[in-house]
């Protein structure tokens, strides 16, 4: 190996990896500089928020090469907003998006930042990480990453008072990082009561409370125990909201075998961001589904198609196989 090739393997060896829950880092923020618990109370200019923390990494890892910023927020029908749209055009920033159900609570998004974490740690894409988030989810593909030699640097955002990220998470990194208020001061601003007003009508995410006296179990296990205790009411309501406009426009009152298949690939979906992975993986290998579930499965696509599929063995079979293209993409499992 010549001289040149060596230093070109070095520089590719010392690639790194931003990764951002939006989620934690706008209500952290929002919270220390604002006292604003609710994202529709303030306004953030996240480009220059996020060339500011594109260059604080490269002033910490002054050899590294960036590969690029994963930013994970959530939005309606995982549809983005105006604001997520100029995020994902700027160079090196990829958008990630989780679904935003009625209860204005984020559903997907630790599970991809896991997800992401392993796979670059995996794949040998990435030496470093730095990961902006407080959850202590997060704590499983930290290690994972290490196992890799990855180096995972936590980044937090300074709390008002006690902590506002989780014990094990800031045990397992490599080196911690606090983003003070100050820091965080130019990008973020409260909105007015009009402002405040608009931003809930146009369906704005929003930042779950922070507890007055915050500790990791208070602060991190809520988003848990809520989806165990949403009524069946609230269920529904969230499932017709996060159906998809292709869906309703492209269904035309016929069986379309292409169509019944995406319906069956939205419901796997769905399944997957609203009951996470470990409860999906219980279905696997497949292809048969228990009873109780094939039969959910088809209801849920009924309630899209707007038509029984009773008497249309075939639609039901496309169904099912929609369901587990996704499945199997999910999982990298290949037929």
């Amino acid at each position: 190996m010549s001289l040149l090739d060596h230093d070109c393997f070095n520089k590719v060896s010392r690639r790194y990896a931003i990764l951002i829950d939006v989620g934690y880092l706008y209500a952290a923020a929002a919270e220390v500089l604002l006292g604003a618990t609710s994202r529709r109370e303030y306004k953030v200019d996240a480009e220059p928020l996020i060339s500011a923390l594109i260059s604080r990494a490269r002033s910490q890892l002054p050899d590294g090469e960036l590969l690029r910023v994963y930013w994970f927020d959530a939005a309606r029908d995982r549809v983005p907003t105006v604001d997520q749209r100029v995020i994902a055009h700027m160079e090196l920033v990829k958008v990630r998006l989780g679904n935003l159900n009625s209860r204005g609570q984020q559903k997907g998004v630790d599970a991809m930042i896991r997800t992401d974490l392993e796979q670059l740690a995996r794949h040998r894409a990435i030496h470093e990480a730095i990961l902006l988030a407080g959850d202590e989810d997060m704590v499983s593909a930290v290690e994972i990453a290490q196992a890799y030699g990855v180096r995972v640097h936590v980044w937090g955002v300074e709390p008002p008072y006690g902590t506002n990220q989780a014990e094990r998470l800031v045990w397992e990194a490599d080196t911690v990082d606090v983003i003070s208020g100050d820091d965080c001061r130019p990008y973020f601003a409260k909105l007015g009561t009009a402002a405040a007003a608009s931003a809930k009508i146009a369906g704005a995410p929003v930042a779950e409370p922070v507890p007055q006296q915050p500790s990791p179990a208070s602060v991190f296990g809520q988003r848990h125990s809520v989806a165990v205790t949403m009524s069946a009411a609230e269920a529904l309501e969230e499932a017709e909201q996060a159906r998809p406009a292709f869906v309703r426009s492209t269904t035309g009152g016929k069986f379309d075998q292409d169509v019944v298949i995406s319906i069956g690939e939205y419901v796997a979906h769905k399944w997957v961001l609203t009951r996470g992975r470990e409860n999906i993986a219980d279905l696997l290998p497949g292809p048969t589904l228990p009873t109780v579930i094939d039969k959910e499965l088809l209801v849920e696509a009924e309630k899209e198609l707007g038509y029984s599929l009773r008497d249309h063995p075939g639609a039901r079979i496309w169904v099912r196989d929609g369901f587990w293209e996704r499945v199997n993409r999910e999982f990298n499992i290949e037929r």
